[in-house]
C-alpha cells in the first residue's frame, strides 16, 4: 500500500525554523551597540583576537553580529562588496546603513523561506551621522525582519536583561568612558541572577564610529586606552583625536586588509 505523503503545515515549518535559529543565536555571547556623545560604540565579549564580531563596512558604517561565525562573516563580506560597488558606481554618500539593511533583509528573508536551514545570526548595521539625532541603528533578525533602534540595542543570549539595564541606565550624550563601563557591567551580569562576572579588557572587543573623524569613522579601541576608559579612577573619558597617540593597534582598519606593521594615514588607509 502506498503511504500518503508526510504533511507539515507552513506555520509549523516557519515555527520550527525560527526556534532553530533562536537557539543558535542564544548560545552566543552578547553584543551591545550604543550611542555616546561623539558617535556609536560597539562592545562585545570576545576573547578571540582573530575572529571579529564587530567590523567596518564603509566610511561611516559599522557591523556587529552574534550567532554562527561563518554565516555572519559571509554577510559581512557581502555587505562590503555591496558598499564598495555602490560607492564606486554612484557616490560614496549613496552608501547608507538603510540601503545596506534592506539588502541584508532580502538575503536573510530569502534564506529563511527557501533554504532547509535558516541563518543562525542576528546583526546590527549602524551609521554615524553629523548629529546624534540622525544616527541610524538597524537590527536584523534571522528571518529578515528589520527594527530601527534608537540609542542602543543588545543581541545574543542575554539580550533581554541587558536591554532592560540599558533602558534604566543609558541617557543621550554620555561620554565614551561611561558608556563602555555601563556596557561591560551589563555584559558581565548573570541572566540567571547569579554573581556578576568581571570582564577584563582582554576579554572584550570594542570599537567606535567617531563622528569627529573626517572620513573613515571606524576605529578599534583596545590595549592601554581601553583599560583607561574602563577604569573608574582614571580621568580618561574619551579616545584621543590625535591618531598618533592611539598607537598602531588602535588605528581604523578592516581586519581583512590589516597589515601588521603597516603605517596608517590619518584616514586609516
Amino acid at each position: 500500500m502506498t503511504q500518503p505523503p508526510f504533511y507539515v503545515s507552513p506555520e509549523q515549518v516557519m515555527k520550527d525554523r525560527a526556534d532553530f535559529a533562536r537557539k543558535g543565536i542564544a548560545r552566543g555571547r552578547s553584543v551591545i551597540v550604543v550611542g555616546y556623545d561623539k558617535g556609536i560604540a560597539f562592545v562585545a565579549e570576545n576573547r578571540s583576537r582573530a575572529l571579529h564580531k564587530v567590523s567596518e563596512i564603509y566610511d561611516r558604517i559599522g557591523f556587529a553580529a552574534v550567532g554562527k561565525y561563518n554565516e555572519f562573516e559571509n554577510l559581512r563580506v557581502a555587505g562590503i562588496r555591496y558598499a564598495d560597488m555602490r560607492g564606486y558606481s554612484y557616490d560614496r554618500s549613496d552608501v547608507t546603513a538603510r540601503g545596506l539593511a534592506n539588502a541584508y533583509a532580502q538575503t536573510l528573508g530569502t534564506v529563511f523561506i527557501q533554504e532547509s536551514k535558516p541563518f543562525e545570526v542576528e546583526i546590527v548595521v549602524a551609521e554615524v551621522c553629523k548629529t546624534a539625532d540622525e544616527d541610524q541603528i538597524y537590527r536584523l533578525m534571522y528571518d529578515g525582519s528589520v527594527a530601527d533602534e534608537v540609542g542602543f540595542v543588545a543581541m545574543g543570549g542575554a539580550a533581554e536583561p541587558i536591554e532592560a539595564g540599558l533602558k534604566e541606565q543609558w541617557r543621550a550624550g554620555m561620554p565614551l568612558s561611561e558608556v563602555l563601563q555601563m556596557a561591560v557591567r551589563l555584559l558581565g551580569q548573570d541572566p540567571a541572577g547569579g554573581e556578576a562576572r568581571t570582564l577584563e579588557p582582554t576579554a572584550l572587543e570594542v570599537a567606535v564610529l567617531d563622528r569627529t573623524r573626517p572620513r573613515r569613522t571606524f576605529r578599534r579601541i583596545n590595549g592601554d586606552l581601553l583599560a583607561s576608559l574602563l577604569s573608574e579612577t582614571d580621568p580618561t573619558s574619551d579616545a584621543p583625536t590625535d591618531e598618533a597617540s592611539l598607537g598602531e593597534t588602535h588605528v581604523s582598519t578592516n581586519p581583512q586588509t590589516q597589515r601588521p606593521g603597516a603605517e596608517a594615514t590619518p584616514d586609516g588607509d
